[in-house]
């Protein structure tokens, strides 16, 4: 028996009734790339396998990795061994689909770095706490809204699916989880000329959050700057939506 271990964030999935809810979510064709994140006992692995040839899984946990590899041939799952924050998801082609339990430890991390492999991937579904799936699909001038939202939003529609109490995990966790679906926006509504400075924007807009954005963003613009721009200096960075964010960027990059 495997006992979960706390530094992985393991909550294994267990409870049937929503391991079905997940994979009709999915919906894979035997013709998909799909890759599992975090594959831990198997509960997404063993349906995803009736449904299709073959499944790519990354997992850290060498216990786990040992199983997978004595259970399923590598004809028909390739284990690859390592930290899913450090994997080049680009290295195993076009069009992924990229499905997921993930550790909720490192759900934030994990989801900016597979943005970066925005341009490789048809969809995401992932299991993630529910806070965080609020906070990514959150709307401006909302408080869930946030860097999360807008850094997200820029890439990806985020389409929220359904809630999983706590009691469906095994060790069960004090909060509730939401299976969510994210999608690739292709071409990008707006684009930023610069995606460093864009990123650079939003992490100083929200540095402060109280603050308004004449003073989290006094060193990048002066009020003349925020006349030219049509942005009321007086707002909050929770009241500009990503289009917003965008101009600023696209502004300071013509300077």
């Amino acid at each position: 028996m495997h006992i979960a271990r706390k530094r992985f964030g393991q909550n294994f999935l267990q409870d049937t009734q929503y391991i079905r809810a997940c994979i009709e979510a999915i919906r894979p064709l035997p013709t998909d790339t799909l890759v599992e994140i975090g594959p831990g006992l198997g509960a997404l692995t063993r349906p995803l396998l009736a449904l299709v040839p073959h499944l790519h899984v990354v997992e850290i946990d060498r216990d786990l990795i040992a199983r997978f590899q004595q259970t399923y041939p590598p004809t028909q799952l390739t284990v690859h061994a390592g930290d899913a924050l450090e994997f080049d998801f680009a290295s195993l082609g076009h069009d992924l689909r990229i499905v997921g339990n993930l550790p909720y430890n490192i759900s934030t991390p994990l989801l900016f770095h597979l943005a970066q492999f925005a341009a490789h991937i048809r969809d995401l579904h992932f299991m993630l706490q529910k806070e965080v799936v609020d906070r990514m699909a959150a709307a401006p001038s909302t408080s869930a809204y946030g860097r999360l939202s807008v850094m997200l939003q820029y890439r990806f529609q985020i389409l929220p699916l359904f809630d999983v109490p706590g009691s469906a995990f095994h060790p069960a966790p004090k909060v509730t989880s939401s299976f969510v679906r994210m999608l690739p926006l292709h071409p990008l509504p707006h684009i930023a000329r610069d995606e460093n400075l864009f990123s650079e924007i939003v992490s100083a807009a929200f540095s402060m959050r109280r603050k308004t954005l004449r003073n989290t963003l006094k060193a990048k613009l002066t009020q003349q700057d925020f006349q030219i721009l049509g942005i009321d200096s007086g707002q909050r960075a929770e009241n500009l939506g990503v289009a917003d964010f965008v101009r600023i960027t696209n502004y300071l990059h013509t300077l």
